[in-house]
């Protein structure tokens, strides 16, 4: 992937290369959604913990929400998929998560980038651009990872991370994560998915950027 969002950028983001990161504080609640640590399905009511039931729309597809969690008292993930997908094997899914406090969206999005470089150790697909909005201080990290499923067979995923601060209805503030994930399984559609990886990334940013931020 190369470096610089210069196609179908949203107004207000602008392309920022990444080449150093120091430390951060927020590493451990950086809001990463990692082949290795995908949350199972289970047989269960999902509990809408911040009052965003969905649908929600990103383009012509709608999400639905099918898992959610409290990680910590300050920490609520909820994922969503289209109908006929699951959070174990999907194709897109939708992602909102917010963090209680301070935080902000660069420092927040910060801790993404170092677990990303992390993991470029083990994962060669690796890879990764930043968009920042100076006008809203949001931030737009998109980047490609990898990993072999139990089977061995290699699992890819992009995904569009949009970074915003943001106020829940009881007053509490912190930051907000509204994210956008697609999937290839198998050799053959990943070669695929990566072909068209270009386009997608256009596509999926645009829509990411402009889609109205979920009220909580």
């Amino acid at each position: 992937m190369p470096n610089g969002l210069n196609a179908g950028v949203n107004p207000g983001m602008v392309p920022t290369n990444i080449q150093s990161h120091g430390p951060c504080s927020m590493l451990r609640y950086a809001l990463l959604f990692v082949l290795a640590a995908i949350s199972p399905a289970l047989a269960q009511p999902v509990t809408d913990y911040l009052k965003v039931p969905g649908p929600i729309a990103l383009g012509d597809t709608s999400y639905e929400l099918a898992w959610s969690a409290q990680p910590a008292p300050d920490y609520t993930k909820q994922e969503y998929v289209p109908a006929g997908q699951s959070v174990d094997n999907f194709e897109s899914m939708v992602i909102v998560e917010f963090l209680v406090g301070d935080a902000t969206p660069a420092s927040i999005a910060q801790s993404q980038i170092a677990m990303l470089e992390e993991r470029k150790a083990s994962d060669p697909l690796v890879n990764m651009d930043l968009l920042v909005n100076d006008a809203s201080g949001e931030i737009i990290l998109d980047f490609v990872v990898s990993a072999a499923d139990a089977n061995g067979d290699i699992i890819v995923e992009w995904n569009a991370y949009r970074y915003a601060s943001a106020t829940t209805s009881d007053g509490q503030s912190g930051g907000l994560l509204f994210a956008v994930s697609h999937r290839a399984y198998g050799d053959a559609d990943a070669k695929t998915f990566l072909a068209g990886l270009a386009t997608l990334r256009s596509e999926q940013i645009d829509r990411i950027a402009a889609a109205p931020l979920p009220a909580l």
